[in-house]
């Protein structure tokens, strides 16, 4: 006999499945997971707002929820991570900014070039008996005119700029996904806009001018929102804030609930959130919306959103230079050898047969500050070339700076003249009449590469500007700190930046670690190098320097032994040159894949140095 249905059972069958909380429409494991996945990527602020409505429903306070997770970066993680989520949200370039949807999920890398106050905005308010968010947007969706509550809540702004200095072989393949996300946020939300077209056609593998081009077809068939138009004509014509060297442009982006997070100046990081870039916005703030004056705050002045795009950070990763090498490859201590010559002699053909030149270039490219005692920056070799003339470094200076191009994934080239001394800004300074910190050259990420070329450096007085740049490479090259100009005080930053030098004589206004003479013995051969060889190398620059090292007490009392016996035969030799001999045995040793010091390594250091000392007499 079949069972009556119970008053419940009956009452519950009569509602309308409409009427039930969304958190308690659950579907199958797969339907969930299918539409997890095309809201996150496409829906993102959906996402945050059942999120936001179903913690409301389970009783949380909405006035408390301005510095807590709703629940919804567990959601995002679980699609970025869990369901390869991750390769499905396209990186944000140029190349196909008009083309993603507003109010999509991204991907942005940037340095970090300024940090501003705190934004305030009103995060919550209660629309008649109903509790809404703007939390994570620009611009709310619901009016507030009639609103009886309103809790003001606060974000931390970043501007972020191209990478300095990012050389093109970079690309998104490129980024290694095994490093882990961290400072995990809140989903940003930003407001949603009217309906839109869907059909982006993203392909982030297409030049710039490609691109462009195929937007204005789009456009023309009629097959392009009204927004991206906007956005497309924005690009093209040049009204976007776009560092134009390279094919990345600035955003703006703001942090929610990060207080652990230790984010600084010059950082490198991969910033994961909803983008906003509406050229249209501009007309919502100028309208009567009382609520578009609490989210303008003085910084949209400086940095409007009909030019400056906006990610809304839902996770970050801090990016270290080893972040950029994909390549895993076994490290066994017969590969590395075989790495180790093979670039060596990659070094010395385009360095003219300059074999020692070449072992001191292995040894500066593999340099990096691993340790501050007081003011000395354990771990740098910076090195100054001589002999060269104008002639020869259009030819083995164009070699060597396309060589470190190609292998290291930030580097930087200065053509130092008295004039450029005289008129360039070298140093970061902050202008109080826009609130901003004006970037200057030296203004690097860690684990750059600049080359400094003086072979044009012609005599000349230098006026107050000259001096002070010159001051700025001096104290880069020997505390690898950077002086940055607030008006009311200076503040050194700590730098890590490969320095290379390339001059007719030596250098006076760039005094590096290391100076050698020049002397190739034949034409500069570039043979050609398979992408499987740069790879290899790359990695081995960027892994090998990474290695921790140790020195044995045997050889210790050894390396002992023959600085005290150095000193006796030369007495001009104080602490700096044992400091760098130390510093150049690391890198040796480690060149060879090791952990320790062997005394083989130490007597080729010091073989090395004797040769050095030989070219400069």
């Amino acid at each position: 006999m079949k069972k009556r249905a119970t008053k419940r059972e009956r009452r519950l069958r009569s509602l309308s499945l409409s009427r039930l909380p969304l958190f308690l429409c659950v579907p199958s494991p797969s339907e969930a997971m299918g539409a997890l996945a095309v809201d996150c990527a496409n829906n993102p602020l959906g996402v945050v707002r059942s999120a936001f409505e179903d913690a409301v429903a389970r009783g949380r306070d909405p006035t408390t929820l301005g510095n807590t997770d709703w629940g919804v970066a567990d959601i995002f993680r679980r699609f970025l991570f869990e369901q390869d989520g991750l390769s499905k949200v396209p990186l944000l370039d140029t190349a196909n900014l008009h083309l993603v949807q507003p109010n999509s999920l991204v991907k942005f890398r940037g340095m970090v070039q300024d940090m501003f106050d705190n934004e305030f905005y009103v995060g919550a308010f209660k629309d008649g008996s109903t509790w809404r968010t703007n939390k994570f947007m620009d611009v709310s969706t619901f009016s507030m005119a009639s609103a009886s509550d309103m809790q003001i809540w606060d974000r931390r702004l970043l501007y972020c700029v191209p990478i300095p200095g990012q050389n093109t072989w970079i690309g998104e393949s490129s980024l290694r996904t095994d490093s882990p996300m961290c400072c995990t946020r809140d989903p940003s939300i930003q407001r949603e806009k009217r309906e839109r077209e869907s059909n982006s056609d993203f392909d982030p593998s297409h030049p710039e001018t490609s691109e462009i081009s195929r937007a204005k077809k789009l456009c023309e068939n009629g097959s392009c929102s009204q927004q991206q138009q906007q956005v497309k004509d924005t690009a093209v014509n040049g009204r976007m804030d776009l560092h134009l060297e390279t094919n990345l442009f600035s955003c703006l982006v703001k942090m929610y609930d990060e207080p652990n997070c230790d984010l600084k100046l010059n950082d490198v990081y991969e910033f994961i959130g909803i983008f906003t870039f509406n050229p249209e916005l501009v007309s919502y703030t100028n309208g009567n919306d009382d609520f578009a004056d609490d989210l303008c705050e003085s910084v949209s002045t400086q940095f409007p959103p009909s030019k400056v795009p906006r990610i809304h950070c839902i996770i970050s990763r801090k990016l270290m230079v080893q972040d950029f090498i994909s390549a895993p490859i076994e490290n066994t201590s017969n590969v590395i050898r075989n790495m180790r010559d093979s670039l060596l002699g990659y070094f010395t053909s385009i360095l003219g047969g300059d074999r020692l030149s070449a072992n001191f270039l292995l040894m500066h490219l593999m340099s990096q500050v691993h340790a501050r005692v007081e003011s000395v920056a354990v771990g740098k070799l910076s090195l100054n070339l001589t002999g060269f003339t104008k002639e020869s470094a259009d030819i083995f200076g164009s070699n060597l700076q396309s060589a470190i191009q190609n292998l290291l994934p930030f580097s930087q080239i200065m053509q130092l003249t008295v004039e450029y001394l005289n008129t360039s800004s070298l140093g970061p300074k902050k202008n109080y009449n826009i609130n901003r910190l004006m970037t200057g050259s030296l203004q690097l990420a860690r684990g750059t590469h600049l080359t400094i070329d003086e072979t044009g450096l012609l005599p000349g007085p230098l006026n107050a500007v000259g001096v002070n740049n010159a001051k700025l490479l001096k104290d880069l090259l020997e505390l690898q700190k950077v002086e940055y100009d607030f008006q009311y005080y200076k503040l050194e930053m700590e730098a890590d930046v490969q320095v290379l030098v390339i001059s007719t004589g030596k250098s006076n206004i760039a005094p590096a670690d290391l100076v050698i003479p020049f002397h190739p013995t034949e034409a500069a051969s570039c043979s050609n190098v398979t992408s499987t060889e740069l790879q290899a190398w790359r990695w081995y620059l960027t892994t090998m320097r990474s290695l921790p090292h140790a020195i044995d007490p045997a050889i210790q009392k050894t390396i002992e032994d023959d600085m005290v016996a150095a000193r006796q035969a030369e007495r001009t030799l104080g602490p700096d040159d044992f400091s760098r001999w130390l510093t150049m045995a690391r890198l040796m040793s480690i060149s060879y894949g090791e952990r320790s010091l062997t005394l083989e390594q130490w007597q080729m250091v010091m073989e090395m140095e004797r040769l050095r000392k030989e070219r400069l007499q």
